[in-house]
């Protein structure tokens, strides 16, 4: 089915529209763009040249998608932003492209991005996640799957968030946040495991015991990460999440909340 394009749009001729999109009026598309089949792009949107979207998508007014980077270093390089499926993105939402030559921001699919949120250049985002009212994701994050942040966060440049965490409304980190667990105060701090979250995994109850035991051994002792991964070996039940757990603390560049 063709798609409805209003005659008001300003749209490049060399841009690529899929099947059965619905495009309203002051819409404005760069040359460089691809979006997908049935996707509906409201009123005063600009979808700027790198960006890449696939299907059944919702952009709604005012948002800006494939914005330059604010980096200092970009010089005009050709990078993208790629976009993937069933992703809703509200009012004044502003995701900008990568900044290095090649280079990739990725949004995944059947995420929720409410009004006012900003993800910056080069950021990873994977699927299902929420980003709240006025959320800012600098340059360079990652975030799994399933991560819900809470109103006005905000997340500073190349820190991660493990899969099913949950960061609490007004929090500023600068460390990563392990997976399913929720994070929050001023100073950022660990809050106990997300048990709702997990729940809808379905992950058992047992499991989360585990989860809930393994984390205690990183945030309540004095012991070192080192040591507290040494504990987790030694005393927690093997399992995927454990292990995931493991990964991502062993993995950290930027240590993680609530520990040097």
């Amino acid at each position: 089915m063709a798609s409805e394009i209003s005659p008001r749009a300003e749209i490049s001729p060399k841009a690529r529209i899929g099947n059965n999109c619905k495009i309203f009026p002051f819409v404005y598309i760069e040359d460089d763009v691809v979006i997908g089949d049935n996707c509906i792009i409201f009123p005063f949107v600009s979808i700027l040249n790198g960006t890449r979207m696939g299907a059944h998508n919702k952009i709604h007014q005012g948002s800006v998608l494939g914005a330059l980077p604010q980096d200092f270093k970009f010089r005009g390089e050709k990078s993208e932003l790629i976009i993937g499926d069933n992703n809703i993105i509200r009012e004044n939402v502003v995701i900008n492209r990568a900044t290095n030559r090649g280079c990739q921001t990725v949004i995944g699919n059947d995420n929720f991005l409410m009004e006012g949120a900003h993800i910056s250049h080069d950021t990873k985002v994977a699927d299902h996640c929420v980003f709240g009212y006025g959320t800012k994701i600098a340059g360079d994050c990652e975030i799994a799957n399933g991560v819900i942040f809470s109103s006005s966060v905000i997340e500073n440049a190349k820190t991660r968030v493990g899969e099913g965490a949950m960061i609490q409304a007004g929090t500023t980190f600068s460390k990563d946040v392990p997976p399913y667990i929720i994070a929050g105060g001023k100073p950022v701090r660990f809050s106990g495991i997300n048990c709702t979250m997990m729940t809808s995994y379905g992950i058992s109850e047992k499991v989360q015991k585990h989860i809930a035991n393994a984390y205690r051994l990183v945030f309540n002792g004095q012991n070192s990460l080192f040591d507290a991964i040494l504990q987790i070996n030694d005393q927690v039940p093997d399992s995927i999440e454990i292990r995931n757990i493991v990964n991502f603390i062993n993995s950290t560049h930027a240590g993680i909340i609530g520990k040097m």
